[in-house]
């Protein structure tokens, strides 16, 4: 489990939203997502989710899919 952010992802908006599945995983310098068991859709690789740099690309890519959580905020 991540130590500093949790990446939150609605599934409905990704599997909706057509090729976003892809370009999450396209987009993310870190590898964070990974290909999801359906079809237009994505799983968050947890081993991953520290490595995250803050860059922003995933939830530019979708304001209202992925949310990226600072823990130390909360």
């Amino acid at each position: 489990m991540a130590m500093f952010i949790r990446v939150d992802v609605d599934a409905g908006v990704v599997k909706k939203t057509a090729g976003l599945a892809k370009k999450l995983i396209e987009i993310c310098p870190v590898k964070i997502f990974g290909p999801g068991a359906d079809a237009d859709s994505v799983e968050v690789v947890e081993d991953n989710v520290d490595e995250c740099t803050l860059c922003d690309l995933c939830t530019k890519a979708s304001p209202d899919g992925v949310k990226v959580v600072k823990l130390y905020e909360e």
